[in-house]
């Protein structure tokens, strides 16, 4: 029987460099960087929401927060030495 309530799990895409003033991505102009899911939590009282992206290991890589009025604040984690 399998495990239906697991996180859903999403292709990382980067486009190159010379595609990323374009709004479309053709399958020639990207490179699948890695898999990665993604969880949006809330914040009731403070009316922010998390974002985290995570790798298929659970380990946070990214933490988003994004405030009602619209501001956007990005913390990128990095755990090469």
């Amino acid at each position: 029987m399998g495990n239906n309530f697991s996180e859903p799990i999403y292709l990382e895409i980067i486009p190159n460099s010379s595609s990323s003033k374009k709004n479309v991505i053709k399958k020639n102009e990207a490179v699948i960087a890695g898999n990665t899911k993604i969880t949006v939590e809330e914040e009731p009282h403070e009316n922010v929401k998390i974002i985290l992206k995570k790798d298929t290991d659970d380990i946070v890589k990214e933490i988003k927060f994004i405030c009602s009025c619209g501001q956007t604040k990005k913390i990128t984690l990095d755990y090469s030495e």
